[in-house]
């Protein structure tokens, strides 16, 4: 095809390079969700890992998937670009699902002791290293394409983005609906398996779409690259460390506490440079914006370790006490968790509606109130589980509406808090810095990731008393009820800081 025609060939009002990102990345979420879904089934319930190394296990994964993209996007931004670093970690995430696919030997308890297949379960962590590194190299660099292929002022820029965003979540939709329904009805190495297919195909439609990327996403200085180092081109040398490094990740997620060291020291890290920073480098407003977005970001790690209960105690939650029968189907307590994607196309364009609306009549709330909202929100779908399960009584299953309503709850605190969360780093950080404080944000979220999965201990119940449905519920509704004032407490906190705050923000809404 004539590359000029290429270049310019554009579909419904967009470039066609959209859409082979779109697709791209549904698939990669389809792969990265299914498989998320499944996760804490498979571990509870095939190898009978215990509700807190459940937990633990999925936290660490978590924490270093949202820590991961931190070093591939600078690998691919001073060297081998967002294009090769898409290719090479989608070809470690099919790698890593086809790893997943393995189940083993199912593990059994004899004699009170629980035998497990540690051939399979190596295989299992080394997959799960795979999928971290590959996560880390295209998550952020697929969005950064999305970015290059509009002009700075090109007003299709964010409905492209709104047309990409729903690629992700349409893919989360789907994956756990698919992957979830052949893991528990048909084998866990069949729902992996379908999230691995999900994750090749979106290889394909990215390898075979590239002529209609324009030539984005291609390294900034290959002569860099192209550069031999001890007889090899040291990009080969960075795919060769990436691979060694994936060894190491092997490691990192079955030592759950170095992870939590890690975290711990380098949030105290950051948190020490960004003191040192403002008060060294930066004027009096740059260095209270900066001090403004730091107490922003300490609160999103609150909102995030209690919506992404979702993948820890909520799915437990959702298979041991809410009544999964409706109208005579039998519901999969996985399911539940296509919730948020569902309500996430249904309300993003409603949602930035509303902010244009209430902006229009000047009432249009800050960021700071905006994320003071999310906090109570995420609160509140606490607060609906423990209303129900009050209502159900001590030995009744919890309707489902009640799960349901909180996911509806939590996802609008999302969509009050994610859209603009990462414009509001790029919008407040002094300009030497805005890539170390995105940095920071993603590690907030790994954070949020590990200290979500503590907090799930709270209600964690041992092997030998899964079977007790009343003090295993009493464990979640005790649960909720903590979270549903540490979400209120929290976000009432940020509405009594927001006036300092605003002040701290000169300016920027």
């Amino acid at each position: 095809m004539d590359n000029a025609a290429v270049k310019h060939k554009e579909l419904f009002g967009h470039p066609v390079g959209l859409y082979i990102l779109f697709f791209t990345e549904m698939w990669e979420r389809f792969s990265f969700y299914g498989m998320k879904a499944l996760l804490l089934f498979y571990l509870t319930r095939y190898h009978l890992f215990s509700d807190s190394d459940g937990y633990l296990l999925l936290g660490s994964y978590a924490a270093l998937v949202y820590a991961m993209p931190v070093l591939g996007g600078h690998i691919a931004d001073k060297y081998i670009g967002f294009r090769k670093a898409i290719i090479f970690g989608a070809v470690l995430l099919v790698l890593g699902h086809v790893g997943m696919a393995y189940e083993g030997n199912q593990a059994s308890l004899v004699a009170g002791v629980v035998r497990r297949d540690t051939v399979a379960l190596q295989v299992f962590y080394f997959s799960l290293a795979l999928i971290v590194m590959g996560v880390g190299f295209l998550k952020s660099n697929i969005s950064s394409i999305v970015g290059e292929l509009y002009t700075e002022n090109d007003p299709r820029r964010d409905s492209g983005f709104t047309i990409f965003y729903m690629g992700i979540n349409m893919g989360a939709l789907l994956a756990t609906i698919i992957c979830v329904y052949l893991g528990e009805e048909y084998g866990w190495g069949y729902g992996f398996g379908a999230a691995g297919i999900g994750m090749f195909l979106g290889l394909l439609v990215f390898v075979f779409g590239k002529p209609y990327l324009e030539g984005k996403g291609e390294p900034l200085n290959p002569e860099i690259i192209n550069t031999k180092k001890f007889g090899l081109k040291i990009e080969y040398w960075i795919y060769i460390s990436a691979v060694l490094g994936t060894f190491v990740v092997w490691q990192m997620v079955q030592s759950h506490s170095v992870v939590q060291v890690i975290l711990m020291v380098a949030g105290a890290g950051s948190l020490a440079y960004i003191i040192y920073y403002a008060v060294k480098f930066l004027d009096k407003v740059a260095r209270e914006r900066l001090i403004a977005l730091t107490i922003l970001i300490l609160f999103t790690i609150v909102f995030w370790a209690l919506y992404e209960q979702a993948y820890m105690s909520l799915n437990l939650f959702a298979e041991r006490v809410i009544d999964l029968n409706v109208l005579g189907f039998e519901l999969k307590p996985g399911w539940f968790l296509g919730l948020n994607a569902f309500f996430i196309i249904t309300l993003a364009i409603p949602f930035a509606r509303l902010w244009v609306w209430l902006d229009k009549k000047k009432l249009n709330p800050s960021t700071s109130y905006k994320f003071a909202y999310a906090l109570i929100l995420v609160g509140l779908g606490f607060g609906a589980l423990v209303i129900g399960g009050k209502l159900s009584g001590d030995a009744g299953k919890v309707a489902s509406y009640w799960l349901v309503l909180a996911y509806l709850l939590h996802t609008c605190g999302e969509l009050s808090l994610s859209p603009i969360g990462l414009s509001v780093v790029t919008k407040m950080s002094p300009t030497k810095i805005v890539g170390f404080m995105m940095g920071v944000w993603f590690l907030a979220t790994a954070s949020s990731e590990f200290i979500a999965a503590k907090i799930s201990d709270m209600a964690s119940v041992g092997l030998e008393d899964r079977g007790n449905f009343i003090a295993s519920k009493a464990g979640y509704i005790t649960l909720y009820e903590y979270l549903f004032y540490a979400g209120i407490a929290s976000g009432l906190i940020l509405i009594v800081l927001t006036p300092s705050i605003k002040k701290l923000m000169h300016g920027i809404k």
